[in-house]
């Protein structure tokens, strides 16, 4: 075999860091003994992988095509290390969530994996539907937990469980007497969202068709936390999944608005690249979320 995984390990971390000395550092190698290893790969095959730019290392055309290969290489080498030294479900998963799914479903779920396979471990990223399909295409995240709807011709996407959103308000808004609120009223109000690119802001936008060129969005921001103090604070309504208020509802710090003519429904979904190799972690960490609808 005229390559080593050690070269393979070079040359994905260099293609996640775009810099040979940060590639170096995560793989405990000394800058020179990387950049040798990749130069050797490179010179082996008479190939470019990386285009030079600036002090940046891009994937060339070939390197993107060879990545995926060169990952599920890598965990299939882990896995089977792992069968010969006798051991199952162990190492470290990197899994992303968005944020309603990362700060109210994915803890528990952890803890319930880690729980039953107490050599394995994950690592879990927070960011918005955007951010965490575009690492899992990257490679740097193993799969990821997320609340839009999404495209993306690299990534397997599996319907895992239903949501809603709800319209709320501070207890003592008007709006809080009225049986069905109106999209007039709702036009009169303003509102305190999530930011584009997150899936509770893609649901809601497709929920308000019609008025949104008209609707008054004085707040848009990241967390789901500070949209409900903001709400609570009197600076306007909001519209998050009925999972995050579902607390606040039942202290009487928020209340529900009913909105029957608009339709906040929505999937969650888990994604993963298609070229990624199930290990025997993932693979039961998939089976965990699917058994918990």
């Amino acid at each position: 075999m005229r390559y080593s995984l050690r070269q393979l390990e070079v040359f994905l971390a260099t293609a996640r860091f775009e810099n040979i000395s940060r590639a170096a550092g995560a793989l405990a190698m000394s800058q020179s003994a990387a950049s040798a290893s990749l130069k050797e790969l490179e010179s082996q095959f008479d190939v470019r992988l990386f285009d030079r730019v600036g002090k940046r290392l891009q994937l060339s055309e070939l390197g993107h095509q060879l990545r995926p290969q060169a990952e599920a290489l890598l965990d299939q080498a882990l896995a089977f290390e792992q069968a010969l030294c006798g051991k199952g479900v162990e190492g470290r998963l990197h899994v992303g969530a968005t944020l309603t799914i990362g700060n109210y479903v994915a803890v528990e779920m952890i803890a319930a994996f880690r729980s039953q396979y107490p050599q394995a471990d994950i690592a879990l990223q927070v960011a918005n539907t955007q951010t965490i399909a575009a690492r899992v295409a990257s490679f740097e995240l193993d799969m990821g937990l997320i609340e839009g709807e999404l495209q993306h011709a690299d990534l397997d996407i599996t319907h895992w469980r239903k949501d809603e959103l709800v319209v709320f308000a501070r207890p003592d808004h008007p709006l809080t007497k009225e049986r069905a609120i109106t999209d007039t009223q709702l036009l009169a109000e303003s509102w305190i969202l999530r930011e584009p690119g997150s899936g509770t802001r893609q649901t809601f936008d497709r929920a308000m068709q019609g008025l949104l060129p008209d609707l008054t969005i004085s707040m848009e921001l990241q967390h789901t936390e500070a949209i409900k103090r903001a709400v609570e604070a009197g600076l306007g309504i909001g519209c998050l999944s009925r999972i995050c208020l579902e607390d606040a509802f039942k202290r009487g710090s928020l209340a529900p608005l009913p909105v029957p003519q608009r339709n906040f429904q929505r999937e969650w979904f888990l994604i993963t690249h298609r070229q990624k190799y199930h290990s025997a972690a993932l693979t039961e960490w998939i089976q965990l979320c699917k058994e918990n609808p």
